[in-house]
């Protein structure tokens, strides 16, 4: 499989970053996540979330929505290896994650390209994971809807028909994994490493991480 990784940066000059996973030159197995980034905090939500990945022994892709060089609020600058039209959406995709931040969550909803790939996942039973404001996107389409979910404060109110727990960490409720925000990014990240392979290689992961 692959794993696509879509990062949208948010930022006064604008610019999504997004990360694909898919690289036809490399055999393998991927995992399929879209992460943005937009201020410092949204950096550490994608830091924590792909070096949790990491494990997979995957090939990380980054995908600039916008262009390829990304910079952040804090001014913190993301290279993406390619750009938003290059993006593959086929059968070795096993899930796409959306990182949240502001106004980076908005940029990833307006995109074409993120739209076609969570409708894409939805076709195809594909998980899709998101994280702080980035829920919404799930939300406003409807899909959240009697799933249990959580989100960044605030932003319960854009979750649509979905069961909002406010003191949860993160939520796995079928194919959709949310999460509150950048504090939780390290937990966000190992749960989806509990998603895309097993329990068992999640609790190895946090034993090693000492949480």
């Amino acid at each position: 499989g692959d794993v696509q990784i879509l990062k949208a940066e948010a930022v006064s000059a604008g610019g999504d970053l997004v990360h694909d996973l898919h690289d036809p030159a490399v055999d393998g197995d991927g995992v399929g996540l879209d992460l943005q980034v937009e201020e410092l905090a949204e950096v550490g939500q994608v830091a924590a979330a792909v070096d949790a990945e990491g494990v997979l022994g995957d090939l990380l892709v980054t995908v600039g929505v916008g262009g390829q060089i990304i910079k952040g609020s804090h001014g913190i600058p993301v290279f993406a290896d390619i750009e938003e039209r290059e993006i593959v959406l086929d059968e070795n995709l096993e899930m796409i994650i959306l990182p949240g931040g502001m106004p980076g969550t908005i940029n990833l909803e307006k995109s074409e390209y993120v739209q076609k790939a969570v409708d894409f996942c939805v076709e195809n039973n594909i998980p899709i994971a998101s994280i702080c404001a980035a829920p919404s996107i799930l939300g406003h389409k409807g899909l959240l809807d009697g799933k249990k979910a959580c989100c960044y404060t605030g932003y319960d109110t854009q979750l649509g028909d979905a069961i909002y727990d406010a003191d949860a960490k993160v939520c796995v409720d079928g194919n959709f994994i949310t999460a509150r925000g950048a504090g939780v990014a390290l937990e966000f990240g190992l749960a989806l490493v509990e998603k895309l392979i097993s329990k068992e290689r999640c609790e190895i992961l946090k034993a090693s991480l000492l949480c």
